[in-house]
């Protein structure tokens, strides 16, 4: 139930996304082929069923329909999925835990995918993101000098980066994303989701490049590597500290 439930609000994030993109209202009106404009039916909008049923093609104009719809439901199904089992058996919190975690995942979904096709971090998304994290920290009595210390260090971090460049190798709003992040995850976490980050960056634009895709002075959105980073550390943070700190004490 948590892995459809998630499959669902993927696939809504994605159009959410979407409109965004084409200045729409993302809350109001009917889905629509991009190619030929015809509303979707609800037979068209089940989450990753029918994808799989129209073979990756719109029913009216059988134009293809792009992966990143199929990916992002399933990415978020995942997502929830292992939210769910990570948080639920040992948080005394436990459900509202959980909610928090769930609301956090969909605004970097959507913060993924957005920068992924424009450069852009959109502060629409990002602004309510770090208001609902400050919320829960502080309803929650988690809050502490700790996690305030790492989202300004991380912020600080992206910061001298794109001062030093004078915004040629880091935009502003990955200094706000590093904020939220820091925020999010806290400290020793951070460190996790920022290494990561960028090894997932660099061997992605080295295969850019060995593949012609990208030159070496070409733009490539870092949100979703950061993204990326924050995932691994959510899920397996402690565990790599643990061994890292271990290859020191052997």
């Amino acid at each position: 139930m948590v892995f459809v439930f998630g499959l669902a609000v993927g696939s809504f994030l994605h159009s959410v996304a979407w409109r965004m993109e084409q200045e729409h209202t993302a809350l109001r009106g009917r889905s629509y082929c991009a190619s030929c404009k015809h509303t979707l039916s609800w037979q068209d909008l089940i989450p990753l069923v029918s994808f799989l049923i129209l073979a990756g093609r719109c029913r009216y104009c059988k134009a293809r329909i792009s992966f990143e719809h199929p990916l992002s439901e399933l990415a978020m199904g995942l997502a929830f999925l292992l939210v769910f089992w990570r948080i639920a058996p040992e948080d005394p919190r436990g459900v509202l835990s959980v909610l928090y975690a769930w609301a956090m995942a969909a605004f970097f979904m959507v913060i993924f995918f957005y920068d992924l096709r424009n450069y852009l971090i959109p502060d629409k998304i990002l602004y309510p993101a770090i208001l609902v994290s400050g919320i829960w920290y502080f309803a929650s009595g988690a809050f502490s000098l700790h996690i305030l210390a790492s989202a300004l260090g991380a912020a600080a971090f992206f910061f001298t980066i794109y001062a030093l460049s004078k915004g040629k190798w880091m935009g502003f709003g990955d200094v706000k994303l590093a904020f939220l992040l820091g925020l999010f995850l806290g400290w020793p976490s951070i460190l996790v989701a920022l290494f990561s980050a960028f090894c997932l960056g660099a061997v992605a634009g080295l295969v850019l490049v060995v593949c012609k895709k990208k030159g070496l002075r070409s733009e490539v959105p870092f949100a979703p590597f950061l993204i990326a980073g924050t995932a691994i550390a959510f899920f397996f943070g402690p565990n790599i500290i643990s061994w890292y700190l271990g290859l020191f004490l052997v």
